[in-house]
């Protein structure tokens, strides 16, 4: 809508997308900041409380009576943002704003669930979920594919050239990839704050690649791959990174509203979905490092256990490990933040190192 205004007013500031990210970071963030303590307060006094997994850390039942669902204020204030500040005849645009939206109201339908049954095994079923995710997943998939300029080439980290055309599997691997990522920020998002700061992280990083691949002076001169017009997604991410900001002033130990799967499960979808539009999939192993971890100790765990009968881990996912050591829960925390901006880092020098 202001790219419109700037159409026709002829301000020209606002044709760029640098201007735009901005306002819509800004504009997020206070979204964010003034309307989720007045949620807290809501939540609370209609008790609608975080049910804490059975098995969990006897330490998290100290939690139970913090509110969920956060995660719909942040996605609803990242929608908002981004609808006014994007060209909204964009394909990028929709298929990010349509990421957002649908693994949002899954997400809303698994904590409502969870909320009405006061027990966190209420939620939806993994089959349903996953069945959700998939068909959501299909069609961001089918939108990239058919209306998109970004192509079926498939490329690895610090090479210049693609290594295959994926053709009709490109639908499918980028369906895996989305599913993946979503579940994989599901996972993490076990401690106050764990998720919401690599997130950041990793939506900068994306951010950086997106921009540049959308614009053509800067990836025919680092050598990336040309996504035209794809750098519209930036002002997307610059308004989730501004709305995550925000909830994070909450989140942050000892956290007052937890996100709930309404905001995990659409973070790690458009994480995905910023990795495939800028041709990093394979990148983003490392751009979302941590969230692989978690994600690869609940593997290693589970096939442990069920082929021999023994944990490899003391719980999993691997934050809980720690805390079972003895660790301190914002020592866990940040170092898990740490490793996730040298990730980043790492990821970042991909750039030039080609």
């Amino acid at each position: 809508m202001l790219y419109w205004f700037y159409e026709l007013t002829s301000l020209n500031i606002l044709q760029y997308i640098t201007v735009r990210a901005g306002i819509a970071f800004f504009l997020s963030f206070l979204l964010s900041i003034f309307v989720i303590p007045k949620f807290i307060r809501w939540a609370k006094a209609k008790n609608a409380k975080q049910p804490i997994y059975s098995l969990a850390p006897k330490s998290h039942q100290g939690k139970s009576n913090t509110p969920t669902m956060g995660g719909a204020f942040f996605i609803s204030s990242t929608l908002f943002a981004s609808i006014l500040c994007v060209k909204l005849d964009n394909v990028y645009a929709i298929g990010g704003i349509m990421t957002l939206l649908l693994f949002g109201l899954i997400g809303v339908k698994d904590d409502i669930s969870k909320i009405l049954g006061n027990k966190n095994e209420a939620g939806l079923s993994k089959r349903g979920k996953l069945f959700l995710q998939s068909i959501s997943a299909l069609l961001v998939s089918t939108l990239i594919f058919f209306g998109s300029g970004v192509g079926d080439e498939l490329y690895v980290p610090f090479y210049k050239y693609p290594i295959l055309e994926m053709e009709w599997f490109a639908l499918i691997f980028w369906v895996l990839v989305i599913i993946s990522s979503s579940n994989a920020v599901n996972l993490t998002d076990g401690l106050d704050g764990l998720a919401t700061v690599p997130s950041i992280f990793s939506l900068l990083s994306l951010s950086t690649f997106v921009y540049i691949a959308g614009h053509a002076g800067l990836s025919s001169y680092l050598l990336l791959p040309k996504i035209s017009n794809s750098g519209e997604v930036v002002i997307i991410a610059a308004a989730l990174i501004g709305s995550l900001v925000g909830f994070l002033w909450y989140n942050c130990y000892p956290a007052e509203l937890f996100m709930g799967d309404s905001g995990s499960l659409s973070i790690g979808a458009f994480i995905a979905y910023m990795a495939i539009i800028s041709k990093n999939e394979i990148l983003l192993i490392l751009i979302g490092f941590v969230f692989v971890l978690e994600t690869v100790s609940v593997i290693l765990q589970v096939g442990s256990f069920k082929t021999r009968k023994k944990r490899i881990f003391l719980m999993a996912p691997i934050h809980h490990h720690f805390e079972i050591k003895g660790w301190a829960e914002n020592k866990i925390i940040v170092r898990f933040w740490i490793i996730a901006l040298m990730s980043n880092l790492l990821a970042l020098m991909e750039i030039k190192l080609r």
